[in-house]
């Protein structure tokens, strides 16, 4: 027989607790361990008024900036709408079943204002950093670093082909903070090319092409990780080249070092931070083990013989030739001082002409030159120990392991959907990638430690 359909009557009294309505294994009742907020009052005290009306709490701000992040909720519109829809976000943010849910405006006078003066994010990702150490999941030996590309908020049909001529009325927040890092070294002054074209609502954001397809305007997020558990352990924000990541990856490696007293044995990253002079700063300044391909361009395509086949004597200082001559710097005594290094930090090796005259592997060494050059970089010997890590197990394995920071940056762009930004200039490029970096973290921990487990064995 068919059933009627039971009409909902309204009660006078209901028995509701958020707590047995959010599931033992849902993602925020993990995280919730682990965000640790109590110091965030006193932090923020000296950017508020002593007068007025009491405002937002700041902790439920942070909480449910938390929630839109790691659920991938990507409008501050739409998060506001969530949480006052979603039993387990409200359960997350404190607020009860009556608590009124912010306006998404809130958002943004918080974030320009007192968030960014009293960089709040910032300690908010160390935060995670910090519970990731005390819960083991930090090795502290091997590190990994790398960069990805996140487009701007910008219409890459929109541009102007400088900076002279950007719009003299256009004095938003974007074009300010663009002046204002001209002389630093991850934006402005990280290569004295000046870009192709530049977009006027956010300047700072550089044409880039790296992906094979269509051009963009776009910011680079640069990952310091710890190869035990994958953990973030530093974030940067650049322009988008490859000067700007050797930059960010200095220092993050020394801001690592002051914050958390960790100092790793060696690094593993690609070819873009194989230069001389980074390798020298690793290995000599750092004492870091470098497990990083050597950018080497001295190969040659017309089948003479190359740098390689040249063998150098430490002892002597100079280059033996495959025909068993050899190559100096200098071949007689100069009377005036030389410098300690030449400017672009290559020393030259020539050989004698005499001898290159009667060699019979002239042909296959200088065919169109009197005599032979072989260029040193004046950091050759960080090249050449970066070149002997390369023939052990140690690399391969490191090699092998530098793939989990590609991992985090698909999970950023493919589980937090956030492979383009919202925010525009570099302070809103910095305060989303300090949001998802911690909001990675948290979901690592949330996974890595079941509730009620110890924390796991250093």
């Amino acid at each position: 027989m068919m059933g009627d359909r039971t009409k909902i009557q309204e009660a006078l009294f209901y028995e509701f607790r958020l707590e047995d309505h959010v599931p033992a294994g849902h993602l925020l009742r993990s995280i919730d361990r682990f965000v640790d907020l109590d110091g965030l009052r006193e932090h923020l005290r000296p950017f508020y008024s002593g007068t007025g009306r009491p405002s937002i709490d700041p902790e439920l701000i942070i909480r449910m900036l938390i929630v839109g992040y790691v659920m991938g909720i990507r409008s501050e519109r739409r998060l506001c709408e969530e949480v006052h829809l979603n039993l387990a976000y409200r359960w997350f943010c404190g607020l009860g079943l009556n608590g009124p849910v912010p306006d998404h405006s809130t958002f943004s006078k918080n974030r320009h204002g007192r968030f960014r003066e009293s960089d709040l994010l910032r300690q908010m990702f160390e935060m995670t950093v910090r519970q990731c150490i005390a819960k083991g999941l930090v090795g502290g030996e091997g590190f990994a670093v790398d960069a990805s590309t996140i487009k701007a908020d910008a219409n890459r049909q929109r541009s102007v082909p400088g900076p002279d001529k950007l719009p003299i009325e256009a004095a938003q927040r974007a074009v300010r903070e663009y002046f204002s890092v001209l002389d630093d070294a991850a934006f402005g002054s990280a290569t004295p090319v000046q870009p192709k074209y530049i977009s006027p609502v956010d300047p700072a954001a550089r044409w880039n092409a790296a992906s094979g397809g269509l051009a963009y305007y776009a910011y680079c997020t640069n990952y310091l990780i710890d190869l035990k558990s994958a953990v973030i352990m530093d974030v940067e924000t650049t322009t988008a080249i490859r000067q700007a990541e050797v930059t960010a990856q200095r220092r993050m490696i020394e801001r690592t070092q002051e914050t958390f007293g960790i100092w790793p044995e060696r690094l593993a990253a690609d070819t873009a931070y194989g230069s001389a002079e980074n390798l020298a700063w690793l290995v000599h300044e750092r004492g870091i083990e470098p497990h990083i391909p050597v950018f080497d361009k001295s190969a040659r395509q017309d089948g003479t013989f190359e740098r390689r086949d040249f063998t150098y004597d430490h002892v002597h200082d100079l280059y033996i030739c495959p025909g068993g001559q050899q190559l100096k710097q200098q071949w007689r005594k100069i009377n005036s001082d030389q410098p300690n290094a030449p400017p672009d930090n290559l020393l030259r090796y020539r050989s004698s002409k005499l001898a290159c005259d009667v060699c019979t592997l002239k042909p296959k060494c200088c065919p169109n030159q009197p005599n032979r050059k072989v260029l040193r970089s004046i950091h050759e010997g960080a090249r050449d120990m970066a070149r002997d890590i390369a023939l052990t197990d140690a690399y391969i394995i490191s090699r092998r392991e530098r793939k989990k920071v590609e991992m985090l940056f698909a999970h950023l762009k493919r589980i937090l959907k956030i492979d383009r930004l919202r925010l525009r200039g570099p302070n809103g490029a910095r305060d989303e990638f300090h949001l998802a970096a911690a909001a990675q973290n948290l979901r690592k921990m949330a996974k890595l430690i079941p509730p009620g487990a110890p924390a796991l064995s250093t």
